[in-house]
């Protein structure tokens, strides 16, 4: 053993150690390790930061961001709310559901988002049913590690294990190279989960608040706007068309225009009214009417314009991702008191419209406009979202008193769920084809979630995990360093004593048993950078095709099961579902054990030694 060789794996046993002690944090870790490597003699200083130019660094940025753009859209969301209504009252559908999609979803981005996007879906559901979370957020992580042995840009290690393949001069994996593994570990999965829900605990969080903000449809209910909500087009000879709304006035008729929808190529626009909105034929305009039916059907005809169906039924919450309410109340010093609500100017100061005034407990009825203020009122006021957000800064003239619980679920890009669902398919097509190459696909599936205005750069920015790249950036000049040192060769050695002349799927299982276990303390990133050499090594000393070698390793890598520290995906659900260290190991080590029989016996069978 040189003295090189013997630097190098004390720097490594630090870094592990470190790891295991969680100090510094991880991509500390991987920049102290850039830092220090050079002095070992093994590697130039340009040799252990070349891992910042390594494809599959970008490829996993750019992934974080095409994910990004999925929550923003809520394509995600949208599959959790179908998720929910499908289950219906059933455990045992839900479970199967939930790990379906946390598996579908986490195919095409990041696990650790994926659980994210689940973790209040799950906590609804639970609150509807009564269910604990502890039941269904262990299945959930489960599911969500389970998809990183579903396609190629899963999960980093797949990425790192098929990023050293084409470093040793061989072909990297297809996009669907790991599905025929990942499909029959999830089948199992889900079995083994509805069975393994008795060793859950049936535990809820410590402090859980049984009270909940109000909801849209509480106020609608509360100030009586169920019968005030109207949505009409305007016809083509509707003396409307070409008028500014200034030039109207309609509020003096009792009609509030709330929101115009227009007709665009790709989407419908709902577009924020003002003074010098100008309306065209074929715009649909949503009202809120303080008239009696029979007068809104004069005003119908006085104007031109066509009755439609509301299509939530209930005061446009189906506009709900756009338009929503806040219930304020007027302070003991606001300029406000004794002005009547016209005088107010509220729309034109905050471009909102108060549809709901409560003296006390009695609601303002038709003659709302000319209700005078008084300290304590509270006020319903409708608007855009991001005009009632601005409104939280003004605590002067009026006190933000409640927002609704729609406000925690609104998408900063609702309506462009069909543009992202496209760009994710183009992605995914030009990473199956291989007419570019995944990074690339990947990027020109950022500029394009970009084009569409599904994510903006600030966004982008913010959804990349840097703390995971630079981790695998850190740790990557360590398989060169033990390739020129010796190092995996002593390790695939070691491999080979344990083993003797075994067969390849104890070879097999002996790699998966070890990159298991060392993903118990560190991330299993970290262990597929370190394992990938090793396992190809092992592969070249019995001469058998690399590839059966590097696929045990990055499923092993996804078996992150066992410890709630192996994988962020972990982490997240253990607040939530309330476990402790002891549940892990209960429900994790068994299927651990389940999911490397299965891997070792199909592995060989897909991809021939």
């Amino acid at each position: 053993m040189t003295t090189q060789l013997v630097l190098v794996l004390a720097l490594l046993g630090a870094a592990i150690a470190m790891f295991i002690a969680n100090r510094p944090r991880m991509d500390a870790v991987g920049l102290l390790m850039i830092v220090l490597l050079p002095f070992t003699g093994t590697l130039t200083i340009n040799e252990a930061l070349a891992g910042f130019a390594d494809p599959s660094i970008i490829l996993l940025a750019a992934l974080f961001v095409v994910g990004e753009g999925l929550v923003r859209t809520g394509t995600a969301q949208r599959i959790g709310d179908l998720l929910n209504a499908r289950a219906g009252k059933s455990p045992t559908r839900m479970l199967a559901l939930l790990m379906v999609a946390g598996a579908g979803l986490g195919a095409f981005m990041s696990s650790t988002a994926v659980v994210a996007i689940f973790i209040p879906v799950v906590l609804r559901i639970c609150r509807n049913s009564g269910a604990a979370p502890s039941q269904l957020m262990m299945p959930l992580s489960v599911a969500a590690l389970i998809s990183g042995m579903m396609t190629l840009v899963a999960t980093a290690p797949n990425l790192v294990v098929s990023a050293e393949l084409v470093r040793q001069g061989q072909e990297g994996f297809s996009f669907f190279a790991f599905t025929p593994f990942g499909l029959p570990v999830l089948a199992l999965a889900i079995l083994y989960m509805l069975f393994a829900r008795r060793l859950l605990p049936d535990r809820r969080p410590p402090g859980t608040d049984s009270r909940r903000a109000p909801s849209l449809r509480d106020w609608i209910a509360a100030y009586g706007l169920a019968d005030r909500a109207y949505r009409v087009r305007i016809s083509p000879n509707s003396v409307l068309v070409g008028k500014r709304l200034d030039q109207l006035d309609l509020r003096k008729e009792g009609v509030n225009i709330l929101a115009i929808e227009r007709q665009r190529r790709f989407a419908v626009d709902v577009v924020r009214p003002n003074a010098t909105s100008v309306l065209a034929a074929g715009d649909v305009v949503l009202l809120d009417v303080r008239v009696a039916p029979d007068r809104m059907a004069e005003l119908r005809d006085e104007y031109g314009v066509a009755p439609l169906p509301l299509i939530d039924g209930d005061y446009f919450l189906d506009r709900s991702q756009e338009i929503g309410m806040v219930e304020v109340i007027v302070p003991p010093d606001s300029p406000l008191i004794g002005r009547t609500v016209l005088e107010a100017r509220i729309r034109a100061e905050h471009r909102l419209t108060v549809i709901g005034l409560r003296h006390r407990q009695e609601v303002a009825g038709a003659d709302l406009l000319e209700e005078k203020l008084t300290a304590g009122d509270r006020l319903l006021i409708t608007g855009f979202w991001s005009d009632i957000r601005k409104l939280q800064s003004d605590r002067h003239t009026l006190l933000v008193l409640n927002l609704p619980a729609e406000h925690e679920e609104v998408l900063p890009a609702a309506g462009r769920m069909p543009q992202a669902i496209a760009i994710l398919a183009l992605t995914v097509g030009l990473m199956i084809s291989g007419w570019v190459s995944n990074a690339h696909a990947a990027l020109i599936g950022c500029l394009l979630m970009g084009l569409f205005r599904c994510i903006d750069l600030d966004s982008a920015y913010r959804s990349i995990s840097w703390k995971t790249l630079v981790l695998i950036v850190g740790m990557l000049p360590f398989s060169l360093a033990l390739q020129r040192t010796g190092g995996v060769d002593l390790a695939a050695d070691a491999v080979l004593s344990v083993a003797g002349a075994a067969s390849p799927r104890v070879l097999l299982a002996v790699i998966f048993a070890i990159t298991a276990l060392l993903g118990l303390f560190i991330s299993n990133t970290a262990t597929a950078v370190l394992m990938a050499p090793v396992a190809l090594a092992v592969a070249k000393d019995v001469g058998a095709s690399p590839y059966p070698f590097a696929m045990i390793v990055a499923l092993a890598a996804s078996a992150a099961f066992m410890t709630p520290v192996s994988s962020p995906v972990n982490t997240l659900v253990v607040g939530p579902g309330n476990y402790s260290f002891g549940d892990f190991l209960k429900v994790g080590v068994p299927f651990t054990i389940v999911t490397m029989v299965v891997c070792v016996l199909l592995v060989p069978v897909v991809l021939p030694p």
